[in-house]
């Protein structure tokens, strides 16, 4: 993995950005806080983004719909992010390209995340942002630069446990493809070793005490420094993680607790065998969130599944010049069954 660029310190006003903590672990009990941040790889924006808004669930998802040059209909890939990431982390980079290569992409932001609605912020559901997924397409299908018989899916990290298992409850998608899949979420929580889960569960009894009578929710850090408090400890997840962060980017490091137990008994590998159609699973040989065999295994398991697999860790993949080959082998696959040019 290259080397994150030197840390920036920006202030953020916690007006903005409201954690109704009373612990002192990872929140300052002040007016602000300081965030750090990495220069991200985005690229300027060359082919514009029109912000095509939907409905989930009753909730409005802040969405982003670029399209290709020239005469539609055109084929389309809905966007699935990872772990409380949100459209400005890293997507303008697969936007871009896919669009230059005559697929146009759907990004969103989840519900209660980023620039979408919903109330509490940071509510991180796995059942909710499957439903995300599903309105995305929908959005899509109703889209008149849009051929709603060629409509595929990508998703990366924990947006690939939403694509495989949207996938496989749909035959109308037409590709999907995923990286640095988080697949299998004991597996995941098993890569903390035993203390990590452990130091949650006060957090998240907590969080399921405050829903109950309805006194805000209990949060924790999504990620942060080895063997430290958060969901996400693993060696070199931090920077790695912040490296995705724009300069002009803020990310909103934190999950509502009861939220984690979920995510990390959830897995992707019972929905494989379903997943009818072509799927490209993009494996990261060091992946230091997950085993990477769980991925491997998803791709086995599916019925039209395809592994590549990459000489990377969890974030390294995001990032030149890495980026460039993963991105020409996706773009092959969904050229070639999202019938680009047909």
């Amino acid at each position: 993995m290259r080397s994150a660029a030197p840390a920036i310190s920006c202030t953020v006003n916690l007006a903005r950005i409201r954690i109704p903590l009373t612990s002192t672990t990872y929140v300052l009990q002040s007016s602000s806080y300081v965030h750090r941040t990495y220069k991200g790889g985005s690229p300027m924006q060359t082919i514009p983004t029109e912000r095509i808004d939907f409905q989930s669930g009753g909730t409005r998802c802040a969405a982003w719909l670029t399209l290709p040059d020239g005469p539609g209909p055109h084929p389309a890939v809905v966007l699935a992010h990872g772990l409380g990431a949100t459209h400005d982390m890293m997507l303008a980079v697969y936007e871009q390209h896919f669009a230059a290569a005559g697929i146009a992409t759907l990004a969103f932001d989840y519900r209660h995340t980023g620039a979408s609605d919903g109330q509490p912020r940071q509510r991180i559901s796995l059942r909710a942002q499957g439903a995300d997924v599903h309105a995305a397409l929908a959005r899509l299908r109703t889209h008149p630069a849009i051929d709603s018989t060629r409509l595929g899916l990508w998703g990366t990290s924990l947006g690939a446990m939403n694509v495989v298992r949207v996938a496989a409850q749909r035959a109308d998608i037409a590709a999907a493809v995923v990286q640095c899949p988080i697949v299998h979420g004991p597996g995941a929580a098993r890569s903390l070793g035993i203390l990590g889960p452990l130091r949650l569960v006060p957090a998240v009894v907590e969080d399921t005490l405050r829903t109950l009578i309805r006194r805000g929710r209990r949060y924790i850090p999504i990620v942060g420094p080895s063997g430290g408090f958060a969901m996400v400890t693993a060696d070199g997840a931090e920077a790695g993680w912040n490296s995705t962060v724009p300069a002009d980017a803020v990310f909103d490091n934190r999950i509502a607790a009861g939220g984690a137990v979920a995510i990390v008994t959830t897995s992707a590998l019972r929905h494989a065998a379903r997943v009818r159609a072509p799927l490209l699973v993009c494996v990261c040989d060091r992946e230091n969130l997950m085993d990477p065999r769980y991925g491997e295994l998803v791709a086995q398991r599916a019925p039209n599944g395809i592994a590549r697999h990459y000489d990377s860790d969890h974030f390294a993949i995001y990032h030149p010049p890495l980026v460039d080959r993963v991105l020409a082998d996706q773009t092959a696959f969904l050229r070639e069954h999202l019938r680009v040019g047909a």
